[in-house]
């Protein structure tokens, strides 16, 4: 019989999936990431959040082997990717921002040659490719040429080649950027099915809904700088209580007619969005200001710390800065890249 204490099953730490260790990248002078140090477990959906031009594309190609690191090292299950490409990119998946599709190639095609290049089996590929493509929603045009897709297609079609060996990881660049609502629900749904079936995913993205949602931990990168590593409710807890105030107003009055009540002001629909370090006193003022304006008070909330105010909190961005950045939510317009 076992005694008490040898009958607790000990928790056993996931083994480390993705690790950096003081990776940097420079560019003459310009460090585009300094000293960023991270690891992600088995099995994770680990997000890297963070402005365009943040460090976020420079980092996964570090992490990929695109890019060989100033300084530092970037290892995937314990191997070092500038030591051991081959092996390392046997059990990567990649998907970069910009595509990697060949346009005037058919959907079916894209993934047999992507399959040829890791020396998956005729057969093997052949029976990943449809399941890819069914899954995707892809099989119906499998014969048609990638020119021919919209973006979100070939999207997905990316995703699924970067599938077609089945890795263990998948690295994914800003996945949404610019698709429309259907496309971006489609492969999060798809990524999300992924991550529970054990795939290691890392994604970058400058979305911050996209991150909260998806994501169990996430790392803040701001200029090259990693900021922020937690989960988004231990991120939102950090910086404190009530940060905000929501209010709806009619007649609806101009972001310069608010700021009497405070500067770092953001606009979403019909309501406005107040930053503050005292709600209480922000809505005292707001109240004298209405009445003064003539101004009715359709709604008026408090709201607890989001991941957007633990961004803006971070980054030194402004509420205007973020929503100016397309940071907020995926509007399926957005431009930006590293």
């Amino acid at each position: 019989m076992h005694s008490g204490s040898a009958g607790k099953a000990e928790a056993v730490e996931p083994r480390v999936a993705i690790e950096a260790r003081n990776l940097t990248k420079r560019y003459g002078e310009f460090t585009a990431v300094n000293n960023l140090n991270l690891k992600v477990h088995e099995g994770e959906f680990f997000g890297l959040l963070g402005p365009n031009g943040a460090g976020k594309t420079t980092t996964v190609k570090m992490l990929t082997g695109l890019t060989k690191p100033t300084e530092g090292e970037a290892l995937i299950m314990g191997a070092n990717i500038m030591e051991r490409p081959i092996d390392v990119k046997r059990i990567i998946g990649v998907v970069p921002e910009v595509s990697n599709i060949y346009v005037e190639m058919t959907a079916w095609e894209n993934l047999i040659f992507a399959a040829e290049l890791y020396d998956v089996s005729r057969d093997e590929a052949f029976e990943r490719a449809k399941t890819l493509l069914e899954v995707f929603g892809l099989y119906e045009r499998r014969h048609d040429k990638a020119a021919n897709f919209s973006k979100g297609m070939r999207r997905r079609l990316a995703i699924a080649m970067a599938l077609i060996h089945n890795p263990r990881v998948l690295f994914l660049d800003e996945p949404t950027s610019g698709l429309d609502v259907q496309s971006t629900r489609n492969i999060r749904e798809v990524v999300r099915r992924l991550n529970r079936d054990g795939v290691t995913v890392f994604m970058t993205t400058h979305f911050i809904d996209e991150a909260d949602n998806l994501c169990s931990r996430v790392g803040i990168i701001n200029k090259g700088q990693l900021v922020a590593l937690d989960t988004p409710e231990k991120l939102k807890q950090a910086i404190g209580e009530r940060l905000s105030v929501e209010v709806s107003l009619q007649p609806m009055p101009s972001m310069e007619e608010l700021k009497e009540v405070a500067n770092d002001i953001m606009k979403t629909g019909d309501k406005f969005i107040i930053y503050t370090e005292n709600p209480s006193t922000t809505l005292s003022e707001l109240v004298k200001l209405a009445s003064m304006k003539g101004w009715n008070i359709v709604s008026v909330r408090t709201l607890t710390p989001s991941l957007e105010d633990v961004f803006v909190k971070l980054t030194g961005l402004t509420a205007v800065d973020v929503e100016r950045l397309e940071l907020i939510r995926p509007s399926g317009r957005g431009r930006g890249r590293e």
